[in-house]
C-alpha cells in the first residue's frame, strides 16, 4: 500500500518531523543574529554553542560511541564540519532574503533530492534504493510547493 506506515517507524517520522520544525526556528533565529552581529560572526557563535553543549554531553558520560574507531573512518567524511558551515551561512542568507516559509521548502527540496541521489547510489555506506519516477514527481511537487509560496 501507497500510504502505510510501518508502527516502529512512528517515532523516527516525528523526529524527523521535529528536527524540520527546529530547523526552521533555528535558521530564523540564526538569520536575527547575523543581522546584528554579522553572517560570519553568527555562524561562529552557532557553532561554537553546538561544540560546547557536545563536549559537556560528552564530559557527562552521555555518549556511547567509540573513539578507538576514529581513525577508521575515511577523512572525507569528516567534511561534514565544513559543510555544516556552508548549510549554515545558506540558511542565514537564505531565510533573510526570501523569509522562512520560501526558503525552508527550497532547502527542504534540496535535501530531498539530494537524498534520493545518495539513497540511489548508496553513498557513504547507505543501503542502495532506487530512485523511482513516483520519487521524482515528490520531488517536484516540493519545488512546485516553494513557487506557490512565493506568491
Amino acid at each position: 500500500m501507497l500510504l502505510y506506515i510501518d508502527a516502529g517507524d512512528i517515532l523516527f517520522l516525528i523526529a524527523a518531523f521535529l528536527a524540520g520544525v527546529a530547523m526552521a526556528g533555528q535558521g530564523s533565529m540564526n538569520s536575527a543574529v547575523s543581522k546584528a552581529i554579522g553572517l560570519s560572526e553568527s555562524t561562529f557563535i552557532v557553532h561554537l554553542s553546538a561544540t560546547l553543549v557536545m563536549f559537556i554531553i560528552l564530559l557527562l558520560g552521555l555518549g556511547n560511541g567509540n573513539w578507538a574507531n576514529y581513525t577508521k573512518v575515511p577523512w572525507y567524511y569528516y567534511a561534514g564540519g565544513l559543510i555544516g558551515v556552508m548549510i549554515t551561512y545558506g540558511v542565514v542568507i537564505s531565510i533573510a532574503k526570501l523569509g522562512a516559509a520560501v526558503a525552508t521548502t527550497s532547502i527542504i527540496v534540496g535535501q530531498v533530492l539530494a537524498a534520493c541521489l545518495l539513497d540511489h547510489f548508496g553513498l557513504f555506506g547507505l543501503e542502495k534504493v532506487p530512485m523511482t519516477w513516483l520519487k521524482l514527481l515528490g520531488v517536484g511537487f516540493l519545488a512546485l510547493g516553494a513557487k506557490l509560496l512565493l506568491g
